[in-house]
């Protein structure tokens, strides 16, 4: 069963500068242009799965109202903008306006019926799949992934140019039982390296966040011995000082000595900062735009049907040599019937846009394009929006 959780609400309010200024960048070195093939996915198939996901961008064309409201997830904000970008381009005076408030008020404010869709990094839980139905005029809410984000361990430790953690000794820095970054843990996992007598400062995201809930959910499944804390959008481990949204994070561990935090690796590039490396059990694993694709092929789906929820737990515990285990899944929450009409064909418009050619201007903004076997799903989904 999936947890409950605290949401906060929040108000609706346009991309931010940073964000577009990401999301332009990005563009300019990787948008791919009309066709699917051009853009890349994990192997660039062709055939069946790839016809029916070209199809869907020439089927699904500019129909509905010119603005989408919606609100959320953090991590997804500057994928949103090159997905938004990518939309305009494909259907001029189309937008989305997303207000970056965190997975937790993203979910709510689509449930209270605020906004069109949400952005979360985490899927519904139990106790809101009900609400979500209701929102929905009786329908059920699907949860549609649509990318995903490797989640960088970023650190201040001057000095110290390359750390390696494990996802024992992450519980444990997390848990408050290793405090010092000169701990026999920490430093037999870095042979050779000098490493400072200095406090531990865990930062973590002190609104509700899903970038949270997987890093949890990924300390629970990979080091069940030493978390215990458990999962959801709140941060469980009680240690630590926290910071709102991921450029809170950011800037907390930049000023503060010792401190090291989470957050997706394109807030981490765009900020110059440095970020761990993970021991596996059968190497050492760097964060790269290759590592983190070859883990996502490990996410498994929990259910058939077109509400695509993903098990990440395989990817977790994956011990492999090239793979970079700490990779989440950003998720659109829509109804899967019950809007407008203007409303509904707006929606898969825009999901179409980004399933699509919006895929191709993802890595250089430090995401990781949908596998194949999770697109293809996507793409029925779509499909099936009423």
């Amino acid at each position: 069963m999936r947890r409950g959780e605290r949401v906060k609400k929040a108000r609706s309010v346009r991309l931010d500068g940073e964000g577009r200024a990401l999301a332009a960048a990005a563009l300019a070195l990787a948008i791919c242009g009309a066709t699917l093939t051009a853009c890349g996915g994990d192997d660039n198939r062709r055939g069946a799965s790839t016809a029916a996901i070209s199809g869907l961008a020439d089927t699904a064309g500019c129909a509905g109202k010119n603005g989408l409201t919606a609100e959320g997830s953090t991590a997804q904000q500057n994928a949103m903008s090159v997905f938004n970008q990518v939309w305009g381009q494909s259907c001029p005076g189309k937008a989305v306006a997303y207000n970056p408030t965190g997975s937790g008020a993203g979910r709510e404010q689509f449930i209270a019926g605020h906004v069109d869709f949400a952005g979360s990094d985490s899927p519904l839980v139990a106790d809101q799949i009900g609400p979500a139905a209701k929102r929905c005029d009786g329908n059920p809410a699907w949860d549609l992934p649509l990318v995903f984000g490797p989640v960088a361990l970023v650190y201040n430790l001057p000095g110290v140019p390359k750390l390696v953690l494990s996802s024992d000794a992450l519980a444990k820095v997390f848990s408050g039982r290793i405090t010092a970054w000169n701990d026999p843990i920490l430093a037999a996992l870095n042979p050779g390296v000098a490493l400072p007598d200095t406090k531990i400062v865990p930062i973590y995201r002190a609104d509700s966040s899903g970038t949270t809930d997987n890093v949890q959910k990924y300390l629970t499944a990979a080091a069940p011995q030493s978390w215990t804390r458990g999962v959801g959008t709140e941060f469980q481990g009680g240690v630590g000082e926290g910071a709102t949204k991921s450029a809170g994070v950011i800037q907390a561990v930049r000023v503060t000595a010792g401190a090291i935090g989470y957050v997706e690796k394109g807030f981490a590039d765009q900020a110059g900062m440095p970020y761990a490396q993970i021991d596996t059990g059968n190497g050492v694993v760097p964060l790269t735009n290759d590592t983190a694709a070859k883990a996502t092929q490990a996410a498994t789906f929990v259910a058939d049907g077109n509400d695509l929820v993903l098990d990440l737990s395989p990817m977790y515990t994956a011990e492999r040599a090239d793979s970079y285990p700490l990779v989440l899944a950003s998720y659109e929450i829509v109804c899967s019937s019950g809007y407008d009409t203007d409303t509904s064909a707006a929606i898969k418009s825009f999901l179409s846009a980004a399933a699509t050619n919006g895929q191709g201007g993802l890595t250089s903004a430090g995401y990781v394009p949908l596998p194949d076997k999770v697109r293809e799903r996507l793409v029925t989904a779509i499909n099936a929006i009423r």
